[in-house]
């Protein structure tokens, strides 16, 4: 039959709907390795092997199982919905993703706890625990305390104790106590040096303080 003259009919672009989160890889697989969440308003983008790093968590129980044992209704774009606080998910979803607590400044550690245990990720639980006793321990140690030494020596062993000092002390007077030694003609100098190191405020249950000596030469040098 003849062909008709007239011009072809155009192609008309349909909408895309926007989808529920990264497209789908070639080798197929890749959309449905990643997971969408909506916590309290605020969208977090995450795979699925991430969330199933602890198989008892809230999270791993609601989106990794084919048979979720929680539910949840989802937004229009597919996110999980989640009504807990945003500001402190972040630190939860890093450590599931590489094993690390990280908390800035700007945020509690009580708060981040609290999320941890309502997520159920037992060891972040422990961690942040652990993170939060030992700033009480350091709070509640007070000013920081010093313990001094005062030695006496020749003004020719001076270089030499103040090179081979130990770890920890520190120089802090020098005093001239003058010359109480005569060596030939020669009169040797004595000087005092004091030197402290920082000290806990307890080690097993005794606090330690200067020595009686180390006061009274402390004294002695003040007075000259």
């Amino acid at each position: 039959p003849p062909r008709g003259h007239g011009r072809p009919a155009a192609a008309v672009a349909q909408p895309l709907e926007p989808g529920p989160g990264p497209p789908e890889r070639a080798g197929g697989g890749g959309a449905a390795r990643w997971v969408r969440l909506n916590v309290g308003g605020t969208y977090f983008v995450t795979t699925r092997q991430t969330l199933g790093r602890e198989p008892k968590s809230f999270l791993c129980r609601l989106c990794c199982q084919e048979d979720p044992e929680l539910d949840s209704d989802k937004d229009e774009t597919g996110a999980y919905l989640i009504d807990r606080d945003p500001t402190y998910f972040g630190p939860i979803l890093n450590y599931l993703r590489h094993g690390k607590l990280i908390i800035t400044k700007e945020l509690a550690e009580e708060g981040v706890l609290e999320e941890a245990e309502f997520y159920n990720i037992a060891s972040l639980v422990r961690l942040v625990k652990e993170r939060i006793r030992d700033n009480e321990n350091r709070t509640s140690q007070g000013p920081v305390k010093h313990v001094y030494r005062v030695l006496q020596c020749q003004e020719e062993e001076l270089t030499q104790m103040v090179s081979t000092m130990s770890d920890g002390w520190k120089f802090e007077q020098l005093i001239s106590i003058g010359s109480s030694y005569n060596y030939g003609n020669e009169d040797q100098a004595e000087f005092l040096c004091v030197v402290s190191r920082e000290l806990n405020n307890s080690t097993n249950g005794i606090v330690i303080e200067p020595s009686e000596k180390a006061k009274i030469l402390q004294e002695r040098g003040s007075r000259m």
